[in-house]
């Protein structure tokens, strides 16, 4: 018996769409990036992309439970001596609310070229509107 190894031709890539209205981060973000793997699907292979893209709305009405959203910091260098920056959640909710689930998603993805080429695969809006109709997007519901 021989392995089923999916080729070009088999994979074909839907669009799906997530609200992100009062979903907590990591939940959401656990399976979005189930969705853009591609575990969902029967043809699944772990050293292929089989997923699919992923629309998240309403970025910016993500929650954190408990007291994760006044605890929880993002961190940045720039490279230089003492170059070190925490951003509260609040405040890159605030600022730049789609980078909070691009950032959770990108911590669920693998970290290689695989998982490089998946983030393109991610679009957030913080509000309810899309410039994706054409492709025919259907709901995801978590």
């Amino acid at each position: 018996m021989k392995t089923y190894t999916p080729k070009k031709n088999d994979i074909e890539a839907g669009w799906w769409v997530v609200d992100a209205a009062d979903k907590p981060l990591g939940r959401l973000a656990s399976e979005v990036a189930r969705v853009i793997r591609g575990k969902h699907k029967p043809i699944y292979t772990p050293h292929l992309d089989t997923g699919d893209f992923v629309v998240v709305l309403n970025a910016s009405q993500v929650k954190l439970t408990g007291n994760k959203a006044d605890q929880k910091t993002y961190f940045r260098h720039s490279g230089y001596m003492g170059g070190e920056q925490h951003i509260p959640f609040r405040r890159m909710l605030d600022r730049h609310p789609e980078r909070v689930i691009e950032l959770a998603v990108r911590g669920m993805l693998p970290k290689n070229a695989l998982g490089r080429q998946l983030r393109r695969k991610l679009r957030v809006y913080p509000g309810s509107e899309h410039p994706h109709q054409g492709q025919q997007p259907r709901t995801l519901e978590i």
